[in-house]
């Protein structure tokens, strides 16, 4: 699978689009608003918690994240046939 096969494929899932070489979805739950990111090149998931401004967020580390969202991020990078480890890579 090329790098844009697996961002399209996650583009087909609910919420998530494409943009280039990465795939993004945004959550809301328990007050808290994170937009969050998989890039091919470097095969790895980005977490970004959204401020109340909608505007600006910052990125945050995985231990952070609620775990029934990481759970969802890892059940659709299997969905689109992305190796779901990806989830658990840091730069």
């Amino acid at each position: 699978m090329s790098e844009y096969d697996a961002v399209d494929a996650l583009a087909e899932r609910e919420g998530w689009t494409a943009e280039g070489f990465a795939a993004r979805v945004h959550y809301r739950g328990d007050g808290d608003r994170y937009s969050v990111e998989y890039y091919a090149p470097s095969d790895c998931v980005l977490y970004w918690k959204v401020k109340g401004d909608g505007e600006t967020a910052v990125p945050v580390g995985r231990d952070t994240v609620p775990d029934p969202l990481r759970a969802r991020i890892r059940e659709d990078l299997d969905a689109a046939g992305v190796d779901s480890t990806a989830e658990s890579r840091t730069l």
